[in-house]
């Protein structure tokens, strides 16, 4: 296999990436001077030597804990649990939550040999045991296996934790009733609220 088609089809295994697309990034560092391959190469082989999961929250960081978890100024009595540590981010930007994350490392998914034993559910049953936590958030995504996710999680934490609660879903900011699926309209409507 030559260097350009090994290339394209490491490329090609990334979400969201085809093999046209990988051949044309492919072509793109090709195109590029030398250094900015090499660059993107450091880039990638440092990854894996220098990230890993946070020990108290299974995020994504180079540091451990990670940086939210060690600010002090988080309140952690207050746990979001996340599908996946790039969830966090989406969170974070919106610049509301103060509380601290648990990331389960994925959704229950039985087609795709996803159980509950492959979910970091023992861990975040171990940090609200304490009695620490007054509320959970569950914001699992709003697919089928993100609400069975949600309904597992909050039955292992239901005898732990005083509040668990589910983040809102419905019509997002800027959409279009039209355009809306039924099952969205009708959890819009579940999770009104008072004007």
């Amino acid at each position: 296999m030559s260097a350009i088609d090994e290339l394209a089809t490491e490329l090609s295994r990334l979400p969201g990436i085809g093999r046209k697309t990988a051949l044309r990034l492919t072509y793109h560092l090709l195109r590029q001077p030398p250094e900015q391959s090499r660059r993107l190469a450091d880039a990638l082989g440092g990854l894996s030597d220098r990230v890993h999961r946070c020990s108290v929250c299974a995020n994504l960081t180079e540091g451990d804990p990670c940086d939210i978890c060690g600010d002090s100024r988080r309140d952690r009595a207050i746990v979001c649990v996340v599908e996946e540590a790039s969830d966090i981010g989406a969170i974070e930007r919106a610049g509301e939550f103060r509380g601290v994350y648990h990331v389960l490392g994925g959704r229950l998914s039985p087609l795709d040999g996803v159980g509950p034993e492959d979910l970091n559910v023992d861990r975040l049953v171990e940090r609200v045991t304490p009695g620490t936590v007054r509320e959970v958030i569950i914001a699992t995504n709003p697919s089928l296996e993100g609400e069975a996710t949600a309904l597992y999680v909050q039955r292992q934490l239901a005898s732990h934790v005083p509040m668990i609660s589910r983040i809102a879903r419905g019509i997002p900011v800027g959409g279009d009733l039209e355009y809306a699926d039924g099952v969205t309209i009708a959890q819009a409507l579940s999770a009104r609220r008072e004007m």
